[in-house]
């Protein structure tokens, strides 16, 4: 018999509400002729489904959830107590705005600092992912059922699969040593890139995933998803926070072995 998930409590019931009201404006807007796209400070880029996502998105919690904070890529945040609302509206908008698929809507709630309730859902393909503390992870492709993820049982670093998103991203972080260890010390190394690697980890595809020069709101909602999959979600230093500007996503089996590499090449 295939495994249920367990009743939604209202706090993940309500982001999965919300991922449902970003799909139905996102999804109109890829690949469309009119899409505008503008360019921040920081030189990423914005566009107009960006900020009408995180805008929909805002609204309902300040009306659902008056009590709660805000954190957003695109409007900044307000605190309200000891629960915040952790919003990506576009994960992936470099590749949203050339028509590839591979983009989502991150959605978190901390609590007390904690992240409880994470969901990513990616309409362009077709699938969603989502996890609440102590309910497990669970994803589904369109038309099938929720489906128990569970990350690989892959114990050695030789047998391992890597990804590390962005050659730039480590070599800007004074990383890219490490990058070329961890590569001759892994089986394969690939870059998956955005949401979807840490997906692919938390499904059992993919052992490792790192990245640097990373918020919280590109993390957030990713972590619970690993976790309640059973792997281990950190900073490059090891610290299990969504505030340290990078990541380091394991089956757990493989984690310290990564860090082992990352830090003897550091001193190297």
């Amino acid at each position: 018999m295939t495994e249920q998930p367990p009743a939604q409590s209202a706090d993940l019931a309500f982001a999965l509400a919300l991922a449902d009201l970003a799909d139905g404006i996102s999804l109109p807007r890829f690949r469309s002729a009119d899409l505008r796209v503008d360019t921040k400070p920081d030189r990423t880029f914005v566009t107009d489904a960006d900020t009408a996502v995180e805008r929909a998105i805002r609204d309902l919690i300040e009306s659902e959830r008056p009590n709660d904070g805000f954190l957003g890529e695109e409007s900044g945040r307000t605190d309200r107590g000891e629960r915040r609302w952790i919003v990506d509206p576009i994960d992936g908008t470099s590749n949203f705005l050339r028509g590839v698929p591979n983009w989502g809507t991150l959605i978190a709630l901390e609590e007390d600092g904690e992240v409880t309730v994470g969901v990513v859902s990616a309409p362009a393909l077709g699938a969603r992912w989502w996890a609440e503390t102590g309910a497990g992870a669970w994803g589904l492709q369109a038309g099938t059922d929720p489906r128990r993820l569970r990350v690989s049982g892959v114990e050695r670093l030789e047998d391992a699969s890597l990804s590390f998103q962005s050659i730039e991203q480590w070599d800007q972080a004074g990383y890219l040593d490490p990058l070329i260890a961890l590569s001759r010390a892994v089986w394969r190394d690939r870059a998956y890139g955005d949401m979807w690697a840490y997906m692919a980890l938390a499904e059992g595809l993919v052992d490792i995933v790192a990245e640097f020069d990373v918020k919280p709101y590109d993390l957030a909602a990713l972590a619970p998803i690993v976790r309640e999959a059973g792997g281990t979600f950190t900073d490059i230093g090891g610290s299990s926070s969504v505030w340290g500007g990078s990541s380091l996503a394991t089956n757990g089996l493989l984690h310290d072995a990564t860090l082992r590499v990352v830090e003897a090449a550091r001193k190297a």
